[in-house]
Formats: C-alpha cells, sequence, structure tokens
C-alpha cells in the first residue's frame, strides 16, 4: 500500500503484513520527521456479497500480487520517498545477461572501478560497499539499486547532496548507461555491459 505524510505529503510504500493485525500503526516520516498514524486497509468495513466473508475475499484478492520484502519497522523512518513512476515497485534484483560497474571517473578515486554484484550498494566515506576517499562525501552518501532493467541512485540524507545532471536530487533518480552522478568531489559513471 502507498502512505502519504500527513505533513510533508512525502508518499511511501508500506508493507501491510507490517502491522501486525493491528488497526492502526504510528511511523515516523524519514523526510521531514513528523510522526503519524496509518490505518490497516484490512480493518476498513467492506460490504459482504451473499455471506462469504471478509478475510476469504482479502485473500483471494491478493492472490498473484507479489509481496514487497518484509522490513523492521525500525527501518521504517529510513524508507526514501517514492515517485508515482511505478519503478519502485519492481523488486530489487540483478539483471539478467548484464554486469553492472561503477567507475570513479573524476575526484581522489579516479580510475578505480566497482564491480556492482548485488542490487542495493551503499557508496560513501565509510561503513559503506563502495568506500571513497573523498573528504566532501557523507559516511553513507548514496545507494545505488538495481530493479532488474531499472537502475536508480538515491541520496541517503547526505550532508553535501547527490548530484545527478547538474542538480540536487531528493528523490530516487533513474539512471541509464554511461550516466554520471556526483558525490561530493567524486564523478561516478555507471557502466553496463552485456554478460559473457
Amino acid at each position: 500500500m502507498i502512505i502519504e505524510c500527513t505533513s510533508c505529503r512525502a508518499r511511501y510504500q508500506y508493507d501491510e503484513d507490517r502491522f501486525e493485525r493491528k488497526p492502526s500503526k504510528k511511523i515516523k516520516c524519514a523526510k521531514c520527521q513528523t510522526i503519524f498514524e496509518i490505518h490497516n486497509p484490512a480493518f476498513a468495513e467492506k460490504p459482504k456479497i451473499d455471506g462469504e466473508s471478509t478475510a476469504a475475499r482479502h485473500d483471494e484478492t491478493s492472490v498473484g500480487r507479489p509481496k514487497p520484502p518484509k522490513v523492521d519497522d525500525t527501518t521504517a523512518q529510513a524508507e526514501l520517498p517514492k515517485k508515482d513512476t511505478g519503478k519502485q515497485s519492481v523488486a530489487l534484483e540483478m539483471p539478467v545477461g548484464k554486469r553492472l560497474s561503477l567507475a570513479v571517473i573524476d575526484g581522489p578515486d579516479a580510475g578505480n572501478v566497482f564491480r556492482i554484484d548485488k542490487p542495493k550498494v551503499t557508496i560513501g566515506r565509510s561503513n559503506a560497499d563502495m568506500v571513497i576517499n573523498d573528504t566532501e562525501a557523507s559516511r553513507q552518501h548514496a545507494a545505488v539499486e538495481i530493479r532488474g532493467d531499472i537502475y536508480l541512485v538515491n541520496d541517503l540524507r547526505s550532508t553535501n547532496g547527490t548530484i545527478v545532471d547538474g542538480k540536487k536530487i531528493s528523490e530516487p533518480t533513474e539512471l541509464q548507461d554511461k550516466s554520471e552522478f556526483q558525490i561530493g568531489g567524486t564523478t561516478i559513471m555507471l557502466i553496463v555491459t552485456d554478460d559473457g
């Protein structure tokens, strides 16, 4: 389900299983830190059809729809707002037949190439999958998410921001083969090649 912050209107994808059979929950907006209440749609009053149980009808409507991966509530505030492009509904997964790399083309680590071997890679100064020697970069500055053939870069609320096409990004932004983005004084290019 899609939920929306009552204050800043940021939108998030929220797995209904996380309600743990409760009618409502309070969560914190990752963007403006407002705490707001969300309501479990399973508790919404639905008209019964010829004595059919609400639970049976709910199970029927959810058949065939893939469930998003479960996330602990402690990470709910770290989720980034989702664009209404439908692209974020695709599960995190590596593309078939493609090899992905991040090449540092400018900055202290220029010439280094990092092979992407999992669908979510964090980039930053320390405690990141791809560590860069850049004092202008935050410890965990940005993340590249691979959703099949869709490649996205997210800023992880860094101090100096992540720049794509000369603009600071505020939401997941799609990258193409040879797309460049900037973290601090480091410019990184996404390279997509056919595998084998």
